[in-house]
C-alpha cells in the first residue's frame, strides 16, 4: 500500500510544496488507527465468544447436559425409593407396632443425625454445589430411614418373641376337661352356702367327681402347693406378666412349690377339702392381684358356641360350693 503524500500551494514561491506532518499529527493518526483496531477486535471477540462455541466449550456443555440427565434419573429413583420407605414406615407405625402394642418411632429417632449442617458445608465449595448437596442430603435421608427401619424390625422381632412367650403364660384354657365338670357357681356376688350372707365369689366352681384331673391353664411357677385356710389343698401358679391362677379344694396336689409347669400339665385332682360343701374345683384368675372373671380366659380351649354356653352357665349358676 503506497504512502499518502500531501502538497500545499505556497504563494510566495508560486509553487506546490510537500507537507510533512508533525509528530503530534502522526501520533494522532496512529491513535485513530489503534482505536479503530481495538474496537474492531472487541466486536470480533464478542461475535466469536457469544455466537460460536469452542470445541472445549461444546464438550463441556455436552458433559453438563449428560450430568443433568443422569442427575434427573437418579433423583427420580430416589423419589420412588423414598416413597416406598414412607409406605413401609406407615405400615410399621400403624400396623406392626399397633399389633405388637408398641409406640411408633418418633421423627427424632428416624432422622437422628440429619441436622448436622457441617456435613454439607464443605459440599458448597464444589462445582454444581447445589445439586451435589441436595442429592447428598436425600441419600443421607434414605440411608438413615433404612437404618431406622432395620432397628424397628429388630425391635418388632424381639417383641414378637416376647409376645409368643407372653401368650404361653396367659391363662387361656379350662382347668378341667369339658366333659368332666358341671358349672355350679359363677363369678360375682353369690349367697355364701355356710354363712348365708351375700359374698363376692372371686372365681368359678367346677362341680366334678373326686379324683378328676386338674390342669395348669398356662406356663408358670408353682408358688403355693399346700393346705390353705378356707381353700383346703390349694395350688397357686405365678405365670409372670402379672398373672396368677389358683386351684382350690383339691384332693391331691401333684406338684411342688418352686417347680415349673406347662399349660395342660396335670397338677392335682378335684376334691372337697377346706371350706367346701361338695367335690368341686374352685378356680381363680388374678391380674395384678385383682380377681378376674375366668370366663374371659378360655379363648384357646373353646369353640365360639362352647364359649357362649360357658358364659350362660357361669351367669346362671348360683350354687356356691365354698
Amino acid at each position: 500500500m503506497s504512502k499518502n503524500i500531501y502538497y500545499k500551494y505556497n504563494p510566495e514561491t508560486d509553487n506546490f510544496e510537500r507537507v510533512y506532518p508533525s509528530l503530534r499529527m502522526r501520533l494522532a493518526s496512529w491513535g485513530r488507527l489503534w482505536s479503530m483496531a481495538v474496537v474492531l477486535a472487541a466486536v470480533l471477540f464478542f461475535v466469536v465468544f457469544y455466537c460460536f462455541d469452542s470445541p472445549t466449550e461444546e464438550n463441556l456443555r455436552a458433559e453438563n447436559a449428560e450430568l443433568k440427565a443422569q442427575y434427573g434419573i437418579l433423583n427420580r429413583r430416589l423419589d420412588n425409593t423414598l416413597k416406598v420407605m414412607d409406605r413401609i414406615k406407615d405400615r410399621d407405625d400403624n400396623f406392626y407396632r399397633v399389633m405388637m402394642q408398641m409406640d411408633p418411632m418418633s421423627p427424632l429417632q428416624r432422622h437422628s443425625g440429619l441436622d448436622n449442617e457441617a456435613r454439607y458445608r464443605e459440599l458448597q465449595q464444589l462445582s454444581d454445589a447445589g445439586l451435589v448437596t441436595y442429592l447428598t442430603q436425600r441419600m443421607d435421608l434414605l440411608e438413615r430411614q433404612l437404618f431406622a427401619q432395620v432397628q424397628s424390625f429388630d425391635q418388632l422381632r424381639d417383641a414378637v418373641g416376647k409376645q409368643k412367650d407372653k401368650l404361653s403364660h396367659i391363662p387361656s384354657v379350662l382347668p378341667i376337661k369339658v366333659e368332666d365338670y358341671t358349672m355350679s357357681s359363677g363369678y360375682g356376688y353369690r349367697r355364701d352356702p355356710i354363712y348365708g350372707s351375700s359374698k363376692f365369689h372371686e372365681g368359678l366352681d367346677f362341680s366334678a367327681s373326686i379324683g378328676t384331673p386338674v390342669y395348669a391353664t398356662a406356663d408358670g411357677e408353682i408358688t403355693v402347693a399346700k393346705r390353705e385356710a378356707g381353700y383346703g389343698n390349694c395350688i397357686d401358679i405365678d405365670h409372670g406378666y402379672n398373672y396368677l391362677t389358683r386351684y382350690a379344694h383339691l384332693s391331691e396336689i401333684l406338684v411342688k412349690e418352686g417347680s415349673q409347669v406347662k399349660r395342660g400339665q396335670m397338677i392335682g385332682k378335684v376334691g372337697s377339702t377346706g371350706k367346701s360343701t361338695g367335690p368341686h374345683l374352685h378356680y381363680e384368675v388374678r391380674f395384678k392381684g385383682e380377681a378376674q372373671n375366668p370366663v374371659n380366659y378360655y379363648f384357646m380351649d373353646l369353640t365360639p358356641e362352647e364359649y357362649v354356653e360357658m358364659i350362660q352357665m357361669a351367669d346362671n349358676a348360683g350354687h356356691v360350693m365354698d
